[in-house]
């Protein structure tokens, strides 16, 4: 990081030096290797350069988008035993913030097993009358590798927080306990289970990054097997293509402070989970999954996110399928940061938006 005149700016080329990082965006050898590309594709140079934390934001998410690329991004754990480490030590430092997010966000957290699945329960302080017979599922993020237990909840409890709604959040199994497609399997198990005491229109599935994939692999699987649609679904950011096709795994490279590098951190976590599956099948790359008869989807992202493309590839096929489907997209954010902080205009904004698409969509 250094300070100018123009404010915070961020060096693109910190981590990697100057030529490094023309390798990887002209040449395509270094992190954002050739995806998508071919050995005859047009190549645009690009210059190195130091992009600017925007103005335009609130001084909350200012200080998220300026910092530093994310710690060990590029260690790279082969196998569910080498990850479950990295998995503890990454939920201990986010559970210690958990009661000062309960407290702020005026929730209550409740663990419980439904039908033999970890989950929690997170219910507002106050839910309005037209949310009393509504149930949000959310299925969190990490790569498939990461945020177990409380660590998963977050994101369930911004929604709560502001959208107030009662949300169950699934506490599905990961590496090494279980491989794909355990946490699809968890995922469909709590679905399954709130269809026995709810009409479908008013069940919702949300989730990001991970969370986004599963949400959209869950309707895939919901058409196979038969089951009715939820009344709406939210996926944020979502790993759609998990074999790195897409613009942005190449343009956001080394500029999203999250994710990084499309072979990055997040990349080894989903080969664990994938465990030799096939990562272009559509329950681990949904993007290529058929979406007709999809129910109503709000996408978010953000436009420093490694995942744009994902996202907006999935929104363009939904559309394409006739499904309503839309898409928000965050200045100045990498990836899922619109979660990061709940004391940010930008989360608040985010979540009452899905909750008023939620609202428009639900049954009563």
């Amino acid at each position: 990081m250094r300070r100018s005149s123009g404010g915070i700016r961020m060096v693109v080329a910190r981590q990697l030096g100057i030529t490094t990082l023309l390798c990887a965006a002209m040449e395509m050898t270094g992190p954002a290797a050739g995806h998508a590309q071919t050995a005859n594709s047009p190549m645009l140079e690009v210059p190195a350069r130091a992009v600017p934390v925007p103005t335009t934001v609130s001084s909350q998410m200012a200080k998220i988008i300026g910092l530093p690329l994310r710690t060990n991004w590029n260690v790279l754990p082969k196998t569910g035993e080498e990850w479950k480490p990295v998995a503890d030590a990454g939920a201990a430092a986010i559970i210690k913030n958990i009661p000062g997010m309960t407290e702020r966000l005026h929730v209550k957290v409740e663990k419980t097993m439904i039908d033999g699945v970890r989950a929690f329960v997170v219910t507002p302080d106050t839910i309005p009358p037209d949310n009393r017979n509504r149930l949000l599922i959310h299925v969190h993020g990490g790569c498939y590798v990461l945020n177990p237990g409380e660590a998963a909840l977050p994101e369930a409890m911004f929604m709560a927080g502001f959208g107030h709604y009662k949300v169950i959040a699934v506490d599905y199994r990961m590496p090494p306990e279980a491989y794909f497609p355990a946490a699809l399997d968890d995922g469909m198990t709590v679905y399954k289970n709130a269809l026995r005491t709810m009409d479908p229109k008013n069940v919702a599935i949300f989730g990001s990054s991970a969370g986004g994939a599963l949400t959209l692999e869950m309707i895939l699987k919901a058409k196979q097997d038969g089951l009715p649609m939820p009344g709406a679904i939210a996926p944020g950011t979502p790993m759609s293509d998990v074999t790195k096709v897409g613009d942005t795994f190449v343009t956001n490279a080394m500029l999203d402070n999250v994710l990084v590098s499309p072979d990055g951190f997040c990349d080894a976590g989903t080969k664990v989970y994938a465990n030799g599956h096939d990562l272009k099948d559509p329950l681990l790359s949904p993007v290529y999954g058929d979406m007709q008869g999809f129910p109503p989807t709000i996408l978010t992202s953000g436009t420093r996110d490694l995942l744009l493309s994902n996202t907006v590839r999935v929104h363009r096929k939904l559309r394409q399928a006739g499904v309503d489907a839309w898409l928000q997209v965050y200045e100045g954010q990498s990836h899922a940061q619109y979660y990061r902080d709940d004391t940010s205009p930008e989360a608040k904004e985010a979540f009452e938006e899905i909750a008023g698409f939620f609202d428009k969509h639900l049954g009563k």
